[in-house]
């Protein structure tokens, strides 16, 4: 049985269903039942509760060989990040120690590093989850992620938009800062091969598409692909900072924070070198098929 956190989430929903055409035994952490009717169709147990309530992680890892962590929150205050990412996670590897889970599959992101780590709280709470698995004991594999785009969640049905509606397209700052974006359906894959893969234990993976390209790249890409012919427009950072100090107190998910103008301001976001293809052997969805995909 394979213990799913963040399971009713964008990635979490491809990884269940992913880790269940596999034939794999899941039971998907999830808040509230009424919500996670998909995780059931496919064939995954649910399991009612919270990466902030440790008594429920305890039941839900109960009789787990593994577990997949995928829950980490973009936006909120500092502690809010610590109580959700750092003490959950830490909460989790105490529960799977206890149940004596064999292997522990954990979501970083591309860009968490030890200069990056006192940039803003999501990069510190990445980098300090990465600690806690490395010196739990567990048998472990740890994936950083770029910018993932799928169909159904995430920024790119954003950008799709902007593309679509806006008479400009905006690009943030340059646009030279270069991204790597992957393909969910393939971290998915990446996720389900790491449950059994022998030769990936132990290992911290960096995972992006096929494409590394530049903003000003990507935009141009997103416009031929979709036929979109609306031109671009440069943003200063600064007035999009201006924006972001209205836009991130609107509740719900807001894909605009000065947190993430400061991650995009830093440098680019690209995998540094080539073992996850090496290891994993994943045929990857090229950018302009992602974008074709996203319709």
């Amino acid at each position: 049985m394979i213990l799913v956190t963040g399971a009713s989430g964008f990635v979490g929903g491809h990884v269940v269903h992913a880790l269940r055409a596999a034939g794999k035994d899941v039971r998907a952490l999830v808040r509230d039942r009424r919500k996670a009717g998909r995780l059931e169709v496919w064939g995954a147990t649910l399991a009612e509760g919270d990466v902030t309530d440790p008594i429920s992680l305890r039941r839900a890892v109960a009789g787990c060989e593994t577990v997949v962590h995928l829950v980490a929150i973009r936006q909120g205050r500092e502690e809010q990040f610590r109580r959700v990412m750092v003490d959950g996670t830490r909460d989790l590897l105490t529960a799977a120690g206890e149940a004596c889970v064999r292997r522990f599959v954990h979501m970083s992101a591309l860009g968490t590093s030890d200069s990056t780590k006192d940039l803003v709280p999501y990069y510190r709470a990445k980098w300090d989850t990465e600690h806690l698995v490395r010196g739990s004991g567990l048998t472990f594999v740890i994936f950083r992620p770029s910018f993932i785009f799928g169909r159904d969640g995430g920024i790119l049905p954003t950008f799709v938009k902007l593309a679509r509606l806006t008479p400009v397209t905006p690009i943030i700052g340059s646009g030279r800062q270069r991204i790597q974006p992957i393909w969910v359906e393939d971290v998915a894959e990446y996720f389900t091969r790491a449950v059994d893969l022998e030769t990936a234990t132990g290992g911290l993976f960096e995972i992006g598409g096929p494409d590394a390209v530049s903003w000003n790249e990507f935009w141009e890409h997103l416009k031929r692909v979709r036929r979109i012919r609306r031109p671009s427009v440069h943003v200063p950072l600064g007035l999009m900072r201006l924006n972001a100090l209205v836009t991130e107190r609107l509740p719900g998910d807001i894909p605009l924070t000065n947190d993430l103008l400061t991650m995009l301001e830093h440098g680019d976001n690209v995998v540094t070198d080539s073992s996850a293809v090496d290891t994993f052997g994943i045929p990857l969805v090229p950018l302009d098929e992602q974008l074709r995909k996203a319709a």
